[in-house]
Order: C-alpha cells, then structure tokens, then sequence
C-alpha cells in the first residue's frame, strides 16, 4: 500500500528536518511511502485565505490519482495511534491503493480544500507548527506500521 505525505513548505529547522527525515525513514519499512513538499504561496499578499486557496490550487494539481486523500485539520477527527494503524490495516486489507496525507502551510488547509478530503484527521486540538505536524504524522506512521507487524515500539492501548 502507498502512502504520501504532501507537505506545504519545506523545513527550516535542520534539527527537526532531521528527525522528519528520520521517521520518514522509518515508517518507508512498512508503507511504500513518497514525501511532497508544495512550495507556499507567493505573490498573493498577506490574507491568510488567499494563501490558503492558492496552496490548495497547487496541492490539488499534484494529488496523486487512486488514493484517498487525508487533511491533517485541528478541526478534524481524532485517532489514537491504534485507530491509525486500524485504519490503514483495513484500507491495506481491502485493496485500497492508499492514502496521501496533506499538511497545510503557516495558514493551515483552505476550508473548501478539506472539505473535498476523504477524511479529515486532527493530530491535536492544539494548533502546531505545519513542521511539528509533520514530524508528528511521520512519528505516527511509523508507529502504526510497528502496532500492525505486533513489533514492541508501540507501548499504548
């Protein structure tokens, strides 16, 4: 099964982009996993919704064709780490092709954009930094590749 992250923006802290990479690293042992990072939008001024818009345009004309696409919203549903691994278990088990993940930019995801996605998944009501969500996705989905091979790295419910 594929998964993707399709991020906004690249890193600017080389500590975190190290450990991104890290668990990007880790996680590609158990999904054929593929990153994208969408430049963030220039040239459109400083309103937030304007930003948001034009990084959907650009994300909807790299969203590959066949996997559904998951938001990473505050607004969005929580999961424990145990339902992501579920989840991804079921889609691998059902034939799905996969999932790309998509993390917004300074601004977050465009309303319309998220409302287009196949689902909608919140990592934490708090808001976080798009490099921290990131970090945390690629964390989780290394965790739940780990929950689905019965591998110890896993210590929750």
């Amino acid at each position: 099964m594929k998964l993707m992250i399709m991020a906004v923006g690249s890193p600017r802290d080389r500590g975190v982009a190290s450990a991104i990479r890290d668990y990007e690293t880790r996680a590609g042992r158990y999904f054929r996993l593929e990153t994208l990072e969408v430049p963030s939008a220039s040239g459109v001024g400083n309103d937030p919704r304007l930003i948001r818009a034009r990084e959907a345009e650009d994300i909807g004309r790299r969203l590959p064709d066949g996997l559904d696409t998951w938001a990473l919203t505050r607004e969005g549903t929580t999961m424990t780490s145990r339902e992501l691994a579920d989840s991804l278990g079921d889609m691998a088990t059902y034939g799905h092709a996969g999932a790309v993940f998509v993390v917004g930019g300074a601004f977050g995801l465009d309303e319309a954009f998220v409302r287009r996605c196949k689902r909608a998944i919140s990592l934490s009501r708090m808001t976080l930094p798009h490099d921290l969500a990131r970090l945390v996705l690629a964390e989780q989905l290394y965790r739940a590749g780990t929950i689905l091979r019965g591998e110890p790295y896993h210590k929750g419910d």
